[in-house]
């Protein structure tokens, strides 16, 4: 199957898991590993995921001995270093999904999930499973074949639930027919679940995008659980102002129903176009980024909240990212937030050398930005900050960059309190 050609904003779209931390301070920056020599991998636009020994896992979208893309680990030493190795290369024939753009989530067994752009038995992307073997390698499985009906084109990763089924979203597929603002794929996109059942995984359809002008269409990003079992994700485009839409899935004994919480309006006040899933707090508020911001800022990106009132959901712009860039561009991803309620995330572009940053908003009695690193420090830093963040129980803050390094095909980073 041909890729379809994909507006920039779906460069940055990408979610990611949702972690608790201590506060965060100025940051010293490490490049744990660069991609792109060789088989390495490069341009990984997703974010990572560590497990409980403090192993970093992640996927390169492209490159490593099939040029098709790969999935990583990083290792801690006790000198201080990391050790690379690629754990899987995805195969030429792309028959178990090639293109990994998503970040990955693991279960208490160390079993690790993904999911692929495209690929598959139909060319429609796949939900892939990574098991350890006691030889220390690694076995892939393929758990699901997307074929356009039941989505197509996975950019964002998975959510699991306490039983263990997975949950995420394809930007096109489904029943529908025709184009969703000028992508070439079928239908406008789907939420769906992979359920265990004997013998293996059953997919089912929780959602249904329709481009009807109320709707959301393309689904971006990871989706969230609240404490009560509800979903919630973004869309980039569709909604009463075609901007994008968050919205919440509720379940029952008859399926799953929808609501959306926000359209978001290009009207000078509103940010729109979210770049990247939504997050829910311990009260049931939910955060989020989005690709452009407000007024004069209007294509610089801006971070806001909904709470809920009474039956509906009131928006804040908590902050809106300056016209000249010197904090941040085109914020990407999930935002993380620590345990005094801060938050942080990827700026892409911008920052004092126009290489990207990591920013943190502060919360008092307004909300305030840090910079907490500018990338583009020399010849051979990281560069371009797409994917999202994740925190130790440090305070140490882990992420990728989609360019820079030694090699100028992205790089794995380390900011240190």
């Amino acid at each position: 199957m041909q890729k379809p050609m994909l507006p920039l904003l779906f460069l940055v779209v990408l979610g990611f898991n949702t972690l608790i931390a201590p506060n965060a301070t100025a940051q010293t920056e490490t490049i744990l590993h660069s991609l792109g020599n060789g088989a390495d991998g490069n341009t990984p636009f997703a974010g990572l995921v560590a497990d409980a020994n403090g192993n970093l896992f992640g996927t390169a979208e492209s490159g490593g001995v099939n040029t098709v893309g790969l999935v990583f680990e990083l290792s801690p030493k006790a000198n201080g270093t990391w050790t690379y190795r690629a754990i899987y290369n995805f195969k030429v024939n792309g028959k178990d999904g090639y293109g990994p753009w998503s970040n990955l989530i693991i279960d208490k067994a160390g079993n690790l999930y993904g999911t692929t752009e495209a690929g598959g038995v139909h060319g429609d992307g796949t939900v892939f499973e990574l098991s350890p073997t006691s030889s220390g390698g690694w076995t892939e499985k393929v758990l699901h074949s997307f074929n356009g009906t039941d989505g197509q084109a996975i950019f964002g990763g998975l959510t699991m639930d306490a039983a263990g089924n997975l949950y995420g979203a394809a930007v096109g597929g489904g029943n529908n027919t025709g184009t969703c603002f000028g992508l070439t794929y079928q239908g406008c996109g789907v939420v769906f679940e992979l359920r265990h059942v004997s013998g293996g995984w059953a997919e089912q359809i929780l959602h249904l995008f329709v481009n009807d002008g109320v709707d959301g269409v393309t689904p971006v990003g990871n989706l969230a659980f609240d404490r009560h079992g509800n979903l919630y994700g973004a869309t980039v485009f569709g909604g009463g102002h075609t901007d994008g839409v968050v919205y919440k899935l509720t379940p029952s004994l008859h399926g799953w129903s929808e609501t959306i919480l926000h359209s978001f309006n290009n009207d000078g006040t509103d940010g729109f176009l979210p770049s990247g899933g939504p997050i829910v707090d311990a009260s049931g508020n939910v955060f989020g980024a989005t690709g452009n911001g407000v007024n004069q800022n209007s294509e610089r990106g801006s971070v806001y909240e909904l709470s809920p009132a009474s039956g509906t959901w009131n928006e804040s712009i908590l902050y809106s990212f300056q016209s000249n860039g010197i904090d941040g561009t085109s914020p990407t991803g999930s935002l993380i937030m620590d345990a005094s309620g801060n938050l942080y995330g990827g700026a892409l572009t911008g920052g004092a050398l126009q290489f990207g940053a990591i920013f943190k908003l502060t919360r008092s009695t307004g909300w305030s930005e840090s910079i907490l690193y500018n990338f583009g420090q020399d010849s051979t830093d990281a560069e371009y900050p797409n994917g999202g963040l994740i925190f130790d129980s440090a305070g140490n803050i882990y992420g990728t960059t989609q360019a820079g390094g030694t090699a100028s095909e992205g790089a794995i980073f380390k900011l240190t309190p």
